[in-house]
């Protein structure tokens, strides 16, 4: 190597030859992975999605869930040491500061993401009934939007596209965008969520549909944009051996946003007994594995599925529910998956609950490797990605409330500018 770092001599001369000879190799290559792996989507990624029939919608939604989860947070936990132990939090010193940012996080922005359904939770009620409930839906949405009180993210469950339910698929997303729109534009934050997928054939499909709904309702290309929910066996594995799941990530036009797991029609699928079936359980874990691996570096957002033992009844059913589904929140935060479904109000108490404790666990030890950074990764004892995920890991804190700015400046010395910076990059800065 010469003085300025670059090789001399005939080791100069191969570096050129060869490099060009392997960049003319390897170009399709190199145009391929940049463009199937893009890298993490950008922005705010929500904690949880609420599923609605959609004739429950109403306006008001958010009001409504979280009084109710107020409601229940002050019957049943209504001081720190109850709230402690009933959500089984381990840091008790600390109980009285985390719950007080769960009831302020309830009392400002409940819901997050709430998804109107067509589908499970709604059934099959005519043609004629749900085409009503698709124009009322669509009207409380944007009653909500209009008022301000509507969640940061929201959206629409169709039923499947496979064919005894694709036409009324068609027909509801027709319907409720067309009735939506005269009342305004698409909110920020709009998604369709495509369930029981079982091919990236559907995937592909439901980007032409979404093609299609554009041109119909004067929507600029690329607006619709879907999730996809994993709660087939042939999804996670195709006839031929492959995963099926990757080949859907990459057949949406760009279209797809996120990978939902289903818990209870892909356990179901499986043969597991209903006193089985679980987020927890093995079927689960090797589902979500795959999912992830599919999804990583493509910019496609991953969320757990659901439980569907509620806090509902009295004081040992609540509590026995909250401590279940805590459990299981923090379980699937520990292993990657930060947004998961919730199906009743009082389940907003331990959604919270946990994932605040999850943020606020690990932020002063993520804050103080984030302070030494720079002179780790000069001694070589820290890698850039792993100051990206440090950095991504207190982001999310913060979208969601757990963490405030004037902490993560005060144990970091970071603001969010130098943290998305590192988030990016794996350096301060962009």
């Amino acid at each position: 190597m010469n003085a300025a770092g670059a090789p001399d001599g005939s080791s100069g001369r191969l570096v050129a030859t060869a490099a060009a000879e392997l960049d003319q190799l390897l170009a399709v290559a190199d145009s391929e992975l940049a463009a199937a792996y893009p890298g993490d989507r950008p922005g705010r990624q929500p904690v949880h999605t609420v599923y609605v029939p959609a004739d429950q919608l109403g306006p008001d939604l958010t009001e409504r869930w979280g009084s109710a989860a107020l409601a229940a947070l002050d019957r049943w936990a209504p001081g720190p040491a109850e709230f402690a132990a009933d959500l089984g939090l381990a840091d008790i010193d600390n109980a009285a500061e985390l719950r007080r940012l769960v009831v302020a996080k309830l009392a400002a922005e409940p819901v997050e993401d709430v998804r109107i359904d067509f589908e499970d939770g709604y059934s099959r009620r005519g043609d004629a009934a749900e085409d009503a409930d698709a124009r009322g839906a669509a009207r409380a949405l944007a009653g909500a939007v209009d008022a301000g009180t509507a969640p940061p993210f929201s959206g629409l469950r169709c039923k499947s596209l496979q064919p005894d339910t694709r036409r009324r698929a068609i027909a509801t997303l027709d319907v409720f965008l067309g009735a939506l729109l005269e009342h305004g534009p698409l909110p920020a934050g709009f998604v369709l969520t495509l369930p029981k997928v079982t091919s990236a054939a559907q995937v592909g499909a439901m980007a032409v549909l979404c093609d299609r709904l554009e041109a119909a309702h004067g929507l600029g290309a690329g607006q619709l944009v879907f999730e996809v929910q994993v709660e087939t066996p042939q999804i996670i594995l195709g006839p031929d051996g492959a995963a099926t799941v990757a080949r859907c990530v990459h057949a949406s036009a760009g279209r797809l946003t996120g990978l939902h797991y289903g818990t209870y029609d892909y356990s179901a699928a499986l043969g597991i007994a209903a006193g089985y079936q679980g987020m927890a359980h093995p079927v689960a874990d090797y589902a979500r594995a795959v999912m992830q691996v599919a999804a990583a570096g493509t910019g496609v957002r991953l969320s757990d599925g659901s439980t569907n033992i509620l806090p509902v009844g009295g004081r040992p059913e609540v509590v026995a529910a909250w401590r279940l589904h805590a459990g299981l929140v923090r379980r699937s935060l520990e292993r990657g998956f930060y947004q998961g479904w919730d199906l009743h109000p009082a389940q907003l108490v331990s959604r919270y609950a946990a994932t605040y404790a999850f943020f606020r666990d690990g932020m002063a030890a993520a804050c103080a490797r984030l302070r030494t950074y720079t002179a780790r990764v000069q001694a070589g004892l820290e890698e850039p990605a792993t100051g990206r995920a440090l950095a991504a890991y207190l982001i999310r804190g913060l979208d969601c409330g757990a963490l405030s700015d004037s902490e993560i400046t005060d144990l970091a010395n970071l603001d969010r500018t130098g943290l998305a910076a590192l988030a990016k990059t794996g350096q301060f800065r962009a």
